[in-house]
Formats: C-alpha cells, sequence, structure tokens
C-alpha cells in the first residue's frame, strides 16, 4: 500500500458519507494519483467493517469488470468484487427507490449460491461449479459514489465495485441442469429492448468469475463461504434509469425480472 493508514480511513468515511446522502465525491486518483489496487481493497475493507459493525449482514459478494461489454464501457480491463448486505437484495417485481442510490444504472448478471466453501490458490472451473448449489438471474443496480469521468479500477474498487442493489429470479437451477454458457439476457426499459447478451460473455463461462474469486480471495488467506451469493458480473453493457421506469429482463429457461424505481 502506498497511501497512510489515515487518509485510507477517511476516505472510507467519506464514501461512508457520500453512501448516507447519495452524493459523489472527487475521484480519489485524482487526489492521489500513486493510490494502488491494494489502497483501494483497504479502503473498501474499513468501509465493510463498519457496515458490520453497525449490524448489517453480509450475504455475498459481487464480481464486476468480468465481460469484454463490461470493460469497453468502463476502460478498465481487470475483475474486481464487493461485498453485498442482506438489506440490498429485492425479490423479482420489486419497488425500489430511485433515491436511495447514485449515478443508478442496471447490468444482467447470474447469481451462484453455494453448496459448500471453495478455496485457493488452484480453483478451477470444474471446482467452482462443484460448490455451486444453484445459479439465479440476476440484475445488479449500480450506484457510483466516485465521479464518473476518468475513473479507474482503483476509484471503482474502493467504492465497494460500485454495487448498490441486487434484484433476484425466481427460477433456480443446478450447473448440470442447464449450460450457463448460453443463458440469454434481453433488458428492456420502458418496454423498448436496450441491451442482449449471453452468459458466455463473462469470460467464456459465468462461473470462472467465481473461481477466479476463491483464488484472489487465497491471496489473503480467506474463502468463499458455504451460503454465500456470488454475483458473478454483468453480459451487458450497463443501462441508465431513471426514477418511473419500468426494467424487464428475460432469461429465458431461466425466466423473467421486473423492478420499477419509484
Amino acid at each position: 500500500m502506498t497511501l497512510p493508514a489515515e487518509v485510507i480511513e477517511r476516505i472510507a468515511d467519506e464514501l461512508a458519507e457520500a453512501d448516507r446522502t447519495h452524493g459523489v465525491v472527487p475521484r480519489i486518483t485524482a487526489r492521489y494519483p500513486d493510490a494502488t489496487i491494494e489502497d483501494s481493497y483497504a479502503i473498501q475493507g474499513i468501509w465493510r467493517d463498519k457496515n458490520l459493525a453497525a449490524g448489517r449482514t453480509l450475504v455475498g459478494r459481487k464480481i464486476g469488470l468480468t465481460s469484454k461489454a463490461m470493460q469497453q464501457a468502463t476502460g478498465i480491463t481487470e475483475p474486481d468484487y464487493g461485498v453485498m448486505f442482506d438489506d440490498t437484495v429485492y425479490p423479482s417485481g420489486s419497488e425500489i427507490r430511485f433515491d436511495d442510490f447514485s449515478n443508478v444504472r442496471i447490468e444482467v448478471e447470474l447469481a451462484f449460491v453455494l453448496k459448500e466453501p471453495l478455496e485457493g490458490p488452484d480453483c478451477t472451473l470444474e471446482d467452482a461449479l462443484a460448490a455451486i448449489d444453484y445459479a439465479v438471474p440476476a440484475l445488479e443496480v449500480l450506484n457510483s459514489h466516485i465521479e464518473l469521468e476518468g475513473r479507474t479500477i482503483v476509484d471503482t474498487i474502493s467504492d465497494n465495485a460500485a454495487y448498490g442493489a441486487m434484484v433476484l429470479g425466481d427460477v433456480h437451477m443446478r450447473p448440470d441442469e442447464i449450460d450457463l454458457r448460453w443463458v440469454p439476457g434481453v433488458l428492456s426499459r420502458n418496454g423498448e429492448i436496450e441491451e442482449t447478451g449471453v452468459a458466455a460473455g463473462v469470460l467464456g463461462h459465468p462461473a470462472t468469475g467465481v473461481a477466479w474469486l476463491a483464488n484472489k480471495f487465497h491471496q489473503h488467506g480467506a474463502r468463499l463461504e458455504a451460503g454465500e451469493v456470488i454475483l458473478a458480473g454483468s453480459f451487458t453493457r450497463p443501462m441508465w434509469v431513471h426514477k418511473g421506469d419500468e426494467v424487464r429482463c428475460d432469461y429465458r429457461e431461466m425466466g423473467v425480472i421486473t423492478c420499477r424505481f419509484v
């Protein structure tokens, strides 16, 4: 790490206040050009631990920037991850308060629930598939508290990988019941199709990101635990939404997710 501990703590507090007020702060890399990825995960970690201390419950992890579509949309070429708390999970059909988020966008993803722990350092796609209980379609609500223009992966990771919320579908399928690479997503806003894609756009197979995350965690002496939800990354570009928008995504065999921003 290059940033002093007091600077890391101060930035974590800034982001916590931006989360509380639904505001946006200047880019970290504009103020601290030498900040590293290790600094950004340290910032995220302090923010996470303060939320846990305040009584929130961690339910899983999100992986981001795993597809060419997302990497091209952000100009960032390395995956990242953040944490998800139980009060950010919505069922399909939910009404979601638009003003609870900043820079609100939607991404099309699959989520995986683990039936057993998963640990690196040499975790493979096959290992990940064996550890997954089931897959479920999901929409991710992006929530960015750092100005978007010019941001780097350091900015994104510090901001909990821009995670805001997750809308889960109703259809659960085991990895041996469906070829997960070919799960489609047809994303509509107010009845008009805006984005389409297939899950193979995420690292060739959407569960590859789960293996990547297990190996990444091993570097920090940690592992993924049974029961955790892993949001595997978007296979479409992010779609901007506004208050009043109706969102619908059709995953074919895996059903349809809807939500509305109020």
